[in-house]
């Protein structure tokens, strides 16, 4: 019997989460060689984990015991460990999660009247250094694989019991009641880990699984221009783009990687994509600093900045952490810059603040590794 796990990364050489359906159909043709039988297995086995989150292959009682027991051998359905579980005044939820190097990553669950949003870790600490940003004193620590990064969403359905809640519409894809918008804002930037996280969203997207619609995935990204649009092509999902600010000397400061590819560079690719997808408005995302990024004058800006494209500006009070060196703009400095903006018929909605009282609001995670740094070097 020949077990077909040599191409996948060691981390995840034992556990099934993660995988792409045509990894584990090759690892399936190990152990049932009817090409038919495996594809069967392989869909019965997708659904059991996916739809009915179970965590242990002896659950899967419509697989024969034979083949259960030969998973068990090879497998397991390890998800990672909640090593901490506040929550907010506000309903907010955030997990500490310990993975299996000892490394710690921050996920938060997000609850609110019409939608429920997951904002997950796509990398053990960042590389970006962004300045008003909690995480970014966290150095690198590594990329998340695809199992990680997809077992923080299986981690807090089983937290919350969502799996009961799954409904069937006329036998054709599931959906869930709790959980409908996964946003990649957590820890790390997504496109400097984009292999995974394109798996880890292919796995999220599956219409016999989590079915996750493309527009219910979003990923944030600093400004890694060569990737959006490739994200844009292979993914398919929603990109929201942290801006921050106007002007190329305030975002070296602010957005350090805005030095490699400066604002002219990223909006300039943004408009390319957009010409060619035809495609819905593009999200930016604008903290507001007071003193820094949040004059008249900057909203002005920004608007001559997006002219022509089209665009959702989410403006966010800055979250405060001990040691920053920013504070909020004011409530009215924040509204006379939306006004300005909403004249110019753009939308731009004022992002309510979540889980403050925990730490876990926008710009405020972080969690301490017992690694050291590894360097990252972009292919």
């Amino acid at each position: 019997m020949q077990i077909k796990l040599n191409s996948l990364p060691l981390s995840q050489e034992r556990t099934i989460l993660g995988l792409s359906k045509d990894e584990l159909h090759s690892f399936v043709l190990g152990l049932e060689t009817h090409h038919k039988r495996a594809s069967m297995r392989v869909n019965q086995i997708w659904s059991w984990i996916y739809c009915h989150g179970v965590s242990s292959f002896s659950d899967m009682t419509n697989i024969d015991k034979n083949l259960r027991s030969k998973l068990q051998k090879f497998l397991n359905i390890s998800r990672p460990t909640i090593e901490k579980k506040e929550v907010s005044n506000d309903g907010t939820t955030k997990y500490l999660f310990c993975l299996e190097d000892q490394t710690k990553i921050e996920t938060v669950f997000i609850p609110e009247e019409k939608r429920s949003t997951l904002c997950i870790s796509s990398q053990v600490g960042c590389t970006l250094n962004c300045s008003f940003c909690h995480t970014g004193t966290q150095k690198l620590v590594r990329n998340l694989t695809s199992q990680e990064i997809v077992g923080q969403v299986i981690a807090v359905y089983d937290d919350l019991d969502l799996w009961k809640k799954m409904k069937s519409e006329g036998g054709q894809s599931s959906h869930f009641e709790i959980i409908t918008n996964i946003v990649f804002m957590g820890m790390g930037e997504p496109l400097l880990n984009y292999e995974e996280v394109k798996k880890a969203c292919g796995i999220l997207m599956d219409n016999k699984g989590l079915d996750f619609s493309r527009r219910r995935i979003t990923l944030s990204t600093a400004g890694i221009v060569p990737k959006i649009k490739i994200a844009h092509e292979e993914i398919g999902c929603m990109i929201a783009v942290s801006l921050h600010a106007t002007e190329n000397k305030t975002r070296d400061i602010l957005v350090p990687i805005n030095k490699k590819w400066n604002l002219e560079q990223l909006l300039g690719s943004l408009r390319d994509d957009v010409k060619l997808r035809n495609s819905e408005r593009v999200t930016f995302e604008y903290v507001m600093l007071d003193g820094v990024n949040d004059t008249k004058e900057d909203a002005h800006r920004l608007v001559r900045l997006l002219q022509g494209l089209p665009s959702k500006i989410n403006l966010i009070p800055f979250n405060n952490w001990t040691g920053s060196q920013y504070k909020r703009s004011s409530s009215d400095r924040i509204k006379a810059f939306r006004d300005i903006i909403i004249k110019s018929r753009l939308p731009s909605p004022i992002r309510r603040p979540r889980g403050e009282d925990i730490m876990a609001a926008c710009g405020q995670l972080k969690s301490n590794s017992l690694k050291k740094k590894q360097v990252y070097e972009e292919n």
